[in-house]
């Protein structure tokens, strides 16, 4: 039975580590919420550490610019790790060749140009149009706002009649970018898959990235983990794989199935929502705080 709490401090102290979702629990795309930093802040204060865990494509030094511009403090965390990262990682290995289409935004460009130290030596990727590439990297649709999966059939169904396999650089289906909904590089890839193509994933809820935030954070493996975010399928599904346990933020992706006040969420709706799920995470939070 998932346990309904009202601040982070009501069980913090059981755990030696947080890893923390970031858009929906942290901030809203646009801004910090105060609420959520402080909590993060108190849990270090009292000698836990926390990683920011997010399905972000771009490697973790483009996160922290943007955190920081949202005026998330360094205090409130040890380390950033994104599936950029670990994506990143499995794109400098070849995983999907050494030339490539890439699928997204100009903000995503730090995906390939800057290249991990361990990385430097390696061939380097390079992207191409479509026809010439020997796979695909996904970090997000060309036209976050206004662009859908369905908008790229024909190109993918191209490429899965080549035998392209797709790097998804964030399994996130959907964001909410302040009122706005975008789908990310996970609607794509899912797509992909459903047009019968191979998509490869290494953010959450998969385990490379988890793998990631325990090295460095430089946690033993009896360290008590706690994830914290709004994904079911995302965050809630990896805290299970990884049998650690988990507080899912009712007050974001899900915030409308779960009655019309988002920092308490109905218990009725919540356990009626969960059930269709099929996941039950450890705790459940209207926002963290």
């Amino acid at each position: 039975m998932t346990r309904t709490i009202r601040t982070l401090a009501e069980i913090g102290g059981d755990y030696d580590a947080l890893y923390c979702d970031l858009w929906g629990c942290l901030h809203n795309g646009k801004q910090a919420y105060p609420a959520a930093v402080a909590a993060l802040q108190a849990f270090r204060r009292g000698g836990g550490k926390v990683c920011l865990l997010t399905n972000a494509p771009r490697p973790q030094q483009f996160v922290a610019v943007q955190l920081q511009r949202m005026g998330v403090p360094e205090d409130a965390f040890d380390v950033i790790v994104s599936s950029g990262d670990a994506a990143q990682d499995a794109m400098f290995q070849g995983v999907v060749g050494r030339k490539v289409w890439h699928i997204g935004t100009d903000k995503d460009d730090g995906f390939f140009d800057d290249v991990p130290p361990e990385h430097s030596a390696a061939e380097k990727v390079t992207r191409v149009p479509l026809d010439q590439a020997e796979g695909i990297v996904a970090t997000g649709p060309f036209d976050e706002v206004n662009e859908v999966p369905e908008d790229y059939r024909d190109q993918l169904a191209d490429a899965q009649a080549r035998g392209l396999k797709m790097l998804c650089a964030n399994p996130d289906i959907v964001v909410d970018m302040g009122e706005t909904r975008i789908y990310c590089a996970g609607a794509l890839a899912e797509f992909y898959t459903l047009l019968g193509g191979e998509s490869l994933y290494f953010g959450k809820p998969h385990a490379p990235i988890y793998d990631l935030a325990r090295r460095r954070l430089g946690l033993d493996d009896d360290a008590r983990i706690l994830a914290i975010g709004d994904g079911i399928l995302t965050d809630v599904k990896g805290a299970l794989d990884q049998g650690i346990d988990s507080i899912f933020v009712t007050g974001g992706l899900a915030a409308e199935a779960m009655g019309p006040d988002v920092e308490n969420p109905d218990p009725g709706l919540m356990a009626e929502w969960l059930t269709g799920q099929g996941l039950r995470p450890t705790f459940a939070i209207g926002r963290l705080r």
